[in-house]
């Protein structure tokens, strides 16, 4: 890794470190004024931070009566409900407080849902905080791999510098390292594309949630489930008959196994996609939710001591995150890999047999 990328990473741990610090000086100096009302709630917090939600909250600020009022990013909230679209930004709501009007139609927002007062079923259409991080993360890798192609072209048959460098490294790894092996020589090429969106995809997604207020979108069940289907689509579609008949009439079995060993078989097929979708999951989201009940201790025992105990803590997981980031999304590439490989792997064998 290059000089400037450490530096800036030392920058974002350090800059994380201070500011827990004075949010811990700050829950100190309020000890004596804060009462049984304004008592700190690690799992609203917590859970907060880790759901998605239909605004980007920033911070809170306090008036001078003590009063705590959110700061956030407005999102685009669009609901189709009993025929008829309705538009409107989130801060319609008042975070929470008020009803939205929209012709017959009347909204409410209740522990971070939107429900119809009258009972209507909503087609929830809107631009949550996770939709739009993912959009900002397929933007950002849009960017710098057109970025990269660009230097390709330009620099071609010259040594690769930069960016360009890091990527092409990551990327010959992804290829020799996972793909080759798993699928063959013969095959890799038609699922290369594949794979290499998989795991940048996941990783700049994971790495994008790791920033204060970032969205946690590899912890969000939807958004690994989407993966794991579109693994279990492309492995399906492109097995062969020697998969299908492994799975269908497995070779070498007494007749009277196969009511027993084609369901187990069939139950295979998903359990495979099931197992991407809870790892990368449980995964990501146990690591927020150690580095917010780390964050915790600050606000709960209102110490400074405590601040700097939880401060350290913090950083020694965030470095753990940034590693875990990275290999959450090997092992979903992998996996990935792996699985496609079974499924025509044995076709390539029965080729190689034949000549």
């Amino acid at each position: 890794m290059k000089t400037y990328t450490l530096r800036f990473l030392f920058s974002c741990l350090f800059a994380l470190s201070f500011s827990l610090l004075s949010l811990s000086v700050r829950a100190e100096d309020g000890n004596e004024s804060s009462g049984e009302e304004g008592k700190f709630n690690p799992k609203e917090m917590i859970m907060h931070h880790v759901m998605d939600s239909y605004d980007w909250h920033l911070l809170d600020l306090k008036d001078a009566n003590g009063e705590e009022h959110p700061v956030s990013i407005p999102l685009p909230v669009i609901l189709f409900t009993d025929g008829s679209l309705d538009v409107f930004m989130s801060s319609a709501f008042h975070h929470g407080k008020e009803q939205v009007i929209k012709g017959n139609n009347v909204y409410r927002m209740e522990h971070g849902h939107i429900h119809e007062a009258n009972g209507k079923k909503i087609i929830d259409l809107s631009l949550t905080k996770n939709v739009v991080s993912m959009l900002i993360g397929a933007l950002i890798l849009v960017l710098v791999f057109t970025s990269v192609a660009k230097a390709y072209v330009k620099q071609s048959g010259q040594a690769p510098k930069g960016a360009q460098n890091f990527f092409e490294m990551l990327i010959v790894f992804i290829r020799d390292e996972v793909v080759i092996p798993n699928i063959g020589e013969k095959k890799y090429k038609t699922y290369l594309p594949y794979l290499l969106t998989l795991f940048f995809f996941i990783w700049i997604n994971n790495m994008l949630g790791l920033i204060p207020t970032g969205a946690n979108m590899s912890g969000n069940i939807a958004f690994t489930l989407t993966l794991a289907f579109l693994t279990l689509l492309i492995t399906n579609f492109s097995g062969n008959k020697a998969y299908w008949g492994h799975i269908f009439l497995p070779p070498g079995l007494p007749l009277w196994m196969l009511p027993i060993m084609v369901p187990v078989e069939i139950i295979g097929i998903f359990t495979k996609p099931f197992a991407l979708m809870i790892r990368l999951f449980a995964n990501i989201t146990g690591g927020h939710i150690i580095i917010l009940s780390l964050t915790s201790f600050a606000f709960i025992f209102k110490s400074m001591t405590v601040g700097f105990a939880a401060s350290a803590g913090v950083i020694m997981m965030m470095f753990l995150e940034l590693f875990v980031a990275a290999l959450q999304a090997y092992i979903f590439t992998l996996l990935s890999s792996l699985f496609i490989g079974m499924a025509i792997v044995e076709h390539e064998h029965g080729h190689a047999e034949h000549h």
